[in-house]
């Protein structure tokens, strides 16, 4: 329901990425991201997905989001992800999961940005007491 018209709002379900406001997240460097789906996008209370683009060199420094598993899916570019004690060099169509509660980074690695699909669940929604740095 509104709380100007006391009507009730239609239920959003598509999500145009050029019609989501970009932020910078919190340990991260060289990032934009836009939350496409989530709690203030379409209501969506177990998941979030958001896509973003990061600069060479750049990406998420040490970090873990207790009770939050997550999910990368490049897009475009290469990065280089890091959890549990193992390494991969991602590129496009490539995915990796990082557990609840498991310290990870993701660092892009070519010359161009990268832009990568990330999915939470349950949503992140960039709260600083769902994250512990390293």
């Amino acid at each position: 329901m509104s709380q100007d018209s006391g009507t009730p709002q239609p239920q959003r379900y598509f999500v145009r990425e050029s019609d989501v406001v970009g932020y910078h997240p919190a340990n991260h460097t060289g990032t934009l991201n836009r939350r496409l789906i989530g709690p203030e996008t379409v209501g969506a209370k177990q998941l979030e997905v958001l896509v973003g683009r990061i600069q060479k060199g750049k990406g998420a420094l040490p970090h873990a989001h207790p009770g939050i598993e997550q999910v990368c899916y490049l897009l475009e570019g290469r990065a280089v992800a890091e959890v549990g004690g193992q390494r991969q060099e991602l590129a496009p169509g490539d995915c990796c999961f990082f557990p609840a509660g498991e310290m990870h980074t993701f660092t892009v690695v070519s010359d161009e940005p990268a832009r990568v699909l990330v999915i939470y669940s349950p949503p992140y929604e960039e709260s600083p007491e769902r994250v512990i740095r390293a």
